[in-house]
């Protein structure tokens, strides 16, 4: 089975407001970026899209070591917040309807092709990789922003 690294972030400028996500993929030689931009979102779906394109970019089932600065979606998988939304018919302790629950439906399914590592990093720490992610997203924003006519922060 084919490793991977993956590290994942978005970025929201406002919250809601215009966001973006980037995740890199390092497997062997092999490192592609990619990004994206939504002129209105929230900072949490942009964390969770990171997560689920990177994930969808694969080819085929792999090992996955997965790394974001988002304690929502890290949690959520090592403390089987899905296994029990889905269970509850994806309502959640408050008894409302679980939130980005597209984003949680796709990366669940998303979640029983590949075997994956989910691993919490510092946000804006001494990680490369982390770092770079937070670039990228942030000049989603950044871009999205000014070819829609606004600044961004």
């Amino acid at each position: 089975m084919t490793e991977v690294i993956i590290y994942t972030d978005g970025a929201c400028s406002g919250n809601p407001g215009p966001g973006g996500w980037a995740a890199i993929l390092r497997a062997g030689d092999h490192e592609k970026e990619i990004s994206g931009f939504d002129p209105d979102t929230t900072n949490q779906r942009m964390e969770l899209t990171a997560a689920a394109q990177a994930l969808q970019t694969l080819k085929y089932p792999c090992g996955v070591r997965l790394h974001s600065d988002s304690a929502y979606l890290v949690n959520a998988f090592r403390q089987d917040w899905l296994g029990r939304w889905e269970k509850n018919g994806w309502i959640n302790v408050k008894k409302e309807p679980v939130e980005n629950q597209d984003l949680w439906q796709q990366l669940l399914r998303l979640s029983r092709v590949h075997r994956i590592e989910w691993n919490k990093v510092g946000g804006h720490a001494e990680d490369e990789l982390n770092n770079r992610c937070d670039a990228l997203a942030r000049g989603e924003v950044k871009r999205g922003m000014a070819k829609n006519g606004g600044d961004a922060e």
